[in-house]
């Protein structure tokens, strides 16, 4: 009697196991590859963009990311989200919703927050400020209260750092006889003192503008956007480290930009400032990280065989922790997240911190939902969290 049952049991098993494999594929497919912060779906026409990470001082870490595509305000006055993981990226919270905020990074500053970037796509520069863990925030309605430089402008989610007491961050300015993107484009650099009141516009600094040229890449040079401030240890002073638009080459660059010490003056040299850099014509971020002397970046790295007749910038299916002693050589660790596709994927626009031995990043992601393929591989429908574990031993 007992050998039946045990006969029963198996095919029942093996039954179960056949019906539910399908189910379990179909749902491993949907899913994208870390844990969802938000989700929008394609037939919304609003695309979900710009992450960016921070982690305040008690550990908890903030998200921020906005809303592009044709039913979002993007044009008028963005829209970005708030949202916070109290369990160290396990779980998040939506908080807060700031009309007027686009291409932004979230920083703290002397257990403030601040969020800093454009009210609007190529829109005035504005700053605001939350004493509440970002629940709250101030309104940037005039150049006392964060309304900082008015214009077009143009940045992404880059970082916000500290260098002699100052605090810098790199836009671009946008406005340009024809408007081409991204040749209308030019670097600018703002800092402040670290204990003056950011809100005010009085207290910030704004750089000579520098428009891009066309150096060693000639007319395949298309112009320089999206600009990290980094430290450079060789030439000890900062600089801005540009995304390289030059869709007609397979390699792919960025340009380096020296900043004076009083961050008022930009110099790029054509013949030695444009360097190779694995993801270079798609967004990055590079932070410093003192206890291995290396620079660090997630890019969207391409070659020859994922390229597949498509140009470079527009390949972001892969995505790569890379690193550097000089800001020069650049070595390609470990590539975090792929896939085979590239017209309906993308991992891209990464933002990240480091977190004791860990990377902590955000990624705007074209995957697959329930209801089917992502817009493309840029039109995203995903912000999704993710943890790089002992990224130096990678």
């Amino acid at each position: 009697m007992d050998r039946f049952i045990d006969r029963g049991m198996k095919r029942i098993l093996i039954i179960a196991i056949v019906l539910l494999f399908p189910l379990l594929d179909a749902l491993a497919q949907t899913t994208p590859p870390g844990i969802i912060i938000n989700h929008s779906f394609a037939s919304s026409g609003k695309y979900l963009g710009s992450p960016s990470i921070c982690i305040m001082p008690d550990g908890k870490y903030i998200v921020s990311h906005d809303y592009f595509g044709p039913q979002s305000t993007e044009k008028d006055a963005a829209v970005t989200d708030i949202f916070v993981s109290e369990d160290k990226g396990l779980n998040w919270t939506r908080i807060s919703s700031l009309k007027g905020q686009f291409w932004s990074t979230v920083f703290t500053l002397k257990n403030s927050l601040y969020i800093f970037g454009t009210y609007r796509a190529h829109g005035n520069i504005v700053i605001r400020k939350s004493d509440d863990g970002g629940l709250t925030w101030t309104t940037p309605y005039d150049g006392r209260h964060g309304l900082l430089f008015e214009g077009e402008y143009h940045t992404a989610p880059v970082p916000v750092i500290e260098y002699r007491g100052r605090i810098w961050k790199a836009f671009e300015y946008a406005t340009a006889k024809e408007p081409v993107w991204p040749e209308r484009y030019s670097a600018i650099v703002l800092s402040a003192s670290r204990n003056s009141d950011l809100l005010d516009s009085r207290n910030w600094r704004k750089s000579e503008m520098l428009a891009s040229f066309r150096p060693q890449l000639n007319a395949n040079f298309r112009g320089w956007l999206e600009g990290n401030i980094v430290y450079d240890k060789q030439q000890n002073c900062l600089v801005d480290i540009l995304r390289v638009h030059a869709p007609k080459v397979n390699e792919e660059y960025c340009a380096k930009v020296r900043i004076s010490c009083g961050g008022r003056k930009l110099k790029f040299t054509k013949e030695k400032d444009i360097l190779p850099f694995p993801g270079g014509s798609k967004k990055f971020t590079i932070r410093y990280d003192e206890k291995t002397g290396h620079y660090w970046t997630l890019s969207n790295v391409s070659d020859a065989n994922n390229l597949k007749g498509i140009q470079n910038d527009r390949v972001r299916n892969k995505l790569a922790l890379c690193s550097s002693e000089d800001l020069i050589h650049w070595e390609v660790r470990k590539i975090i997240i792929e896939n085979e596709d590239c017209l309906k994927h993308g991992f891209q626009y990464a933002d990240w911190q480091f977190d004791g031995n860990d990377i902590v990043a955000v990624i705007r992601t074209a995957f697959e939902d329930e209801e089917g393929e992502a817009d493309n591989y840029h039109n995203s429908n995903y912000i999704i969290f993710k943890r790089i574990e002992n990224y130096n031993n990678q």
